[in-house]
C-alpha cells in the first residue's frame, strides 16, 4: 500500500504578523475564522469534484487559496494552486488525485494551526 505522508508547510512567521499588527484576541479571531472557512472550503472542493461541478470546484479551490496564504499554510495554498491547474487542463485523473492530496493536506494543516494555537494560547 503507497504511504500517503507528505509534511505540510506553515509558515510561522504569517501568523506572527498578524498577531502584530491586530494584536492576539484580532489575530486568533482572524485565525479562527480562517480555519473555519478553510474546512469549509475544502469540504465544498471534494463535493464539487465527486459531483463533477469543476467550474465550481476551481472557484473553491482558488478561495482556498487566498485563505491559506493569509494565514501561512503554503503548501496547502500550493496544492489548492494545483487543482486549478488540473481543472483547467480538463485531465480527470489528475483531478482525482490532486483533489484528494488536497484533502489530505488540508485536513493536516488545519491540525497544525490548531494545534499551534494550543501551544500558543
Amino acid at each position: 500500500m503507497l504511504k500517503q505522508d507528505e509534511a505540510v508547510r506553515l509558515d510561522s512567521g504569517q501568523l506572527e504578523k498578524l498577531y502584530e499588527q491586530l494584536g492576539e484576541a484580532g489575530a486568533e479571531d482572524v485565525v479562527c475564522r480562517a480555519l473555519e472557512e478553510l474546512a469549509l472550503r475544502l469540504a465544498q472542493t471534494e463535493r464539487a469534484w465527486r459531483e463533477g461541478r469543476l467550474a465550481e470546484m476551481r472557484k473553491s479551490a482558488r478561495g482556498l487559496i487566498a485563505i491559506a496564504d493569509q494565514i501561512g499554510l503554503n503548501t496547502l495554498a500550493e496544492v489548492a494552486r494545483d487543482v486549478t491547474v488540473c481543472v483547467d487542463s480538463g485531465d480527470a485523473n489528475a483531478q482525482a488525485a490532486t483533489v484528494m492530496r488536497l484533502v489530505r493536506i488540508g485536513e493536516r494543516s488545519l491540525s497544525e494551526v490548531w494545534d499551534l494555537q494550543d501551544v500558543t494560547l
